[in-house]
Order: C-alpha cells, then sequence, then structure tokens
C-alpha cells in the first residue's frame, strides 16, 4: 500500500511536469512553422492540459483496466467543473465570455448527452469513438471560425493569455526552437512515464481495499490528471485573465469526451466497456455539473464566490459518497438520504430563484436603458 501510493505520488507530480513541458515546447513549435497564433491557443493548448487523461485512459486500456479509463474521464470531467472552476471563483469571481456561453456550453452539454447515450448498451464501441471524435473535430474547427470573426487583435490577445496562463511563459524571453523540441520530447516521455506510475499505483490501491478500479478513476486518479487544469485555472485568475479559467475547463472538458474516450475506443477495436455504475449516477451527475454552469453563465456572465463554494461542497459530498458506498459503510444511507431530500433540492430552488432574480434585473436594466434612450430630447437642427 506504502509503495503504491508513492506510485500514485510521484506519477501524478511527472504527469503535470509533463504536461507543462508539452504545452512549452508543442506552443513555440507550433507558431515557428507558421501555425497562426489563435489556432495555437484554441487548439494546442486547449489539448495540452488534456492530455495527462488521454496518457492515462491509454495506458489503463492496455493494461485492461477500462474501468480506470472511464473513471478517469468522467471524474476529471466532473472534478474540472465543480472542483477546479470552484476553487478559482473561491480566488476570485469568474467572467464568462458571450462566445462560452452561446457557443462552448452548449457544446460540452451536448457532448457529455452524447456519451451517456453511445454508453447505454454497456460499450464505447468503434463507431461511437468515431461519433464522439467527430463532435471534437467540428467543435474545434467552428471555434476556429468564429475566433477568426472576431478579429485578429482580440483572438491573439486571448491566445496570449492562454498561452501565458499554461505555460507561464514570459513575454520578451521566447523559449529557443531547439529547447522547445527537447520539452515535447521530454513532455511526452514523462507523461507515458507518470501515466503508468499512477495506473500501477491506483490498481495496486483499489486491490489492497477492494474497490472497484472505476471508484479510484472517479476521485484520485481524477484529480491527479486534472491537477494542470486547476494550475491554469488559478495563474490566469491571478494573472486576471478570469475568462480564461472558465474557457480552459469547457475546452478540456469537450477534449476529454471527444479524444481521450473517443481515440481509444477507435484504436482499440474491443471497445470501452461502461459499468452500470457509471451508467446509473457518475455519468448522469457529469451532465448535470455541465448543465449546472448555463443558468451560472446566462446570470451576468459571472460565476460568484458563493456559486464556487456550492460547486465546491457539491464536489466534497459526491466524493463522500463514492467513499462510503466503495467501503459499504453505515453512514452511507444517512448521507444520501440528505443528498436528495434536502441538499440536491436546496441546491436546484437557489438556481432557479437566482436565476430568475438575474434575468430580471438585466431586463430591467434594458427596459431602463430604452426609456432613456427613447425620451431623450433631438438636438436642435443645424442653422
Amino acid at each position: 500500500m506504502l509503495l503504491d501510493t508513492v506510485f500514485v505520488i510521484a506519477g501524478i507530480v511527472i504527469l503535470v511536469a509533463g504536461g507543462e513541458a508539452l504545452v512549452r515546447g508543442a506552443s513555440t513549435l507550433a507558431t515557428r512553422v507558421g501555425i497562426s497564433p489563435l489556432i495555437v491557443g484554441l487548439v494546442v493548448v486547449s489539448a495540452a492540459t488534456s492530455a495527462p487523461e488521454l496518457a492515462v485512459t491509454v495506458d489503463a486500456v492496455l493494461r485492461d483496466e477500462p474501468d480506470l479509463a472511464l473513471g478517469n474521464v468522467v471524474g476529471s470531467n466532473i472534478a474540472n467543473i465543480l472542483l477546479i472552476l470552484g476553487i478559482s471563483a473561491l480566488v476570485l469571481p469568474l467572467s464568462i465570455k458571450k462566445q462560452i456561453v452561446r457557443f462552448d456550453l452548449p457544446v460540452m452539454v451536448g457532448m457529455s448527452i452524447l456519451l451517456i447515450v453511445v454508453s447505454l448498451d454497456g460499450q464505447i464501441g468503434l463507431l461511437d469513438g468515431l461519433l464522439l471524435l467527430t463532435g471534437l473535430v467540428v467543435h474545434t474547427v467552428m471555434s476556429i471560425a468564429v475566433g477568426r470573426r472576431e478579429g485578429a487583435a482580440n483572438g491573439t490577445a486571448r491566445v496570449q493569455a492562454s498561452s501565458d496562463a499554461s505555460a507561464s511563459a514570459t513575454r520578451g524571453n521566447p523559449t529557443p526552437l531547439w529547447l522547445a523540441s527537447v520539452l515535447l520530447v521530454v513532455g511526452l516521455g514523462l507523461l507515458v512515464l507518470g501515466a503508468q506510475l499512477l495506473v500501477n499505483g491506483a490498481v495496486g490501491i483499489a486491490t489492497e481495499l477492494g474497490v472497484s478500479s472505476l471508484i479510484v478513476g472517479l476521485t484520485v486518479v481524477a484529480v491527479g490528471t486534472s491537477l494542470p487544469e486547476l494550475a491554469t485555472s488559478i495563474i490566469a485568475v491571478r494573472r486576471g485573465e478570469r475568462d480564461m479559467a472558465v474557457g480552459n475547463i469547457v475546452g478540456s472538458n469537450i477534449f476529454n469526451i471527444g479524444m481521450v474516450l473517443g481515440a481509444p475506443a477507435i484504436i482499440f477495436g474491443q471497445g470501452i466497456p461502461v459499468p452500470a455504475a457509471a451508467i446509473a449516477l457518475d455519468l448522469p451527475l457529469m451532465l448535470a455539473a455541465s448543465i449546472a454552469l448555463l443558468p451560472i453563465a446566462f446570470t451576468g456572465f459571472i460565476i460568484a464566490r458563493w456559486e464556487g463554494g456550492t460547486f465546491v461542497a457539491l464536489y466534497v459530498a459526491y466524493t463522500a459518497y463514492l467513499v462510503l458506498a466503495a467501503t459499504q459503510h453505515d453512514a452511507l444511507e444517512g448521507l444520501t438520504d440528505v443528498m436528495i431530500w434536502f441538499v440536491l433540492p436546496l441546491v436546484g430552488v437557489t438556481l432557479v430563484v437566482v436565476t430568475a432574480f438575474e434575468v430580471g434585473v438585466h431586463r430591467g436594466k434594458r427596459l431602463a436603458s430604452a426609456e432613456r434612450r427613447d425620451n431623450q430630447v433631438p438636438a436642435p437642427p443645424l442653422e
């Protein structure tokens, strides 16, 4: 157990270091070979933060641990929204761009629904993987097109913020080409090594504790592979780019579903089995967390501190439920009753009330603004 714990910790640290190196190297190389900074920000940076999930999922499938592979992706998406965004909002309230609300958030919800639909038969097969990967490709292409329409100036500023937040790059001191190549190779190697250590340790812990690989994937592995997103979001918030924290999470979740689950399902012909427990609880919760962002995003395009605190509290309750269920603890029944009959209804009512209030406030502001324009006295004509 001690050795497995060391493997897990070492794997997480190596995965974070590998993801950091990969972001630096890939961003620099892509820019040097003529790829526009806009495409680098929309594709390379968002994909690189999900590289740990991809490495762990592929390694888990190769080791015949499909539950760990699925739990890693679903758990990471839940952790990204409830834990990572929650912590980021507690540090500083998050702002959301209209493009994310009108396009990226609905795509994330749609991809979550698609994942549930293709999982209902208990397996993500070749055709399912193609559908998931196609959804990612369509989102990427449309994101690039929308970004270009926003204008080169705004796009470049957004990408620069993304690169700074993800890679902690310093302006005026660009990474040399040779160093970028080394970082790319080293980053890939560290991702492979970190994934192997993390999967080995996680499987060992699951065996020792007598719990399923799905539970370990949903908790320890999911949080570990979400650390790059946490680092990126916190850095973005501290640098004043609060909208980048939300964009990073939404893009990462879409990539997790489309590539991290879609590609292995295509590569490995036998597909990825989906446990009944994941279909009954974890996948619907992932969808619920995605949908929960919609009213928050539409109410002033801000995620307030209290909303972030609510997200973190829900994630703690979800993790506690998983642990109690895995260990068959006597407190499980009490926690379930509290969640079903008190916490979840309270959260639902709060979201409805706050959404209605904010919508009314914004509607009142628009009406007041229109009334002021109508009451303005036109200037006299020039003689």
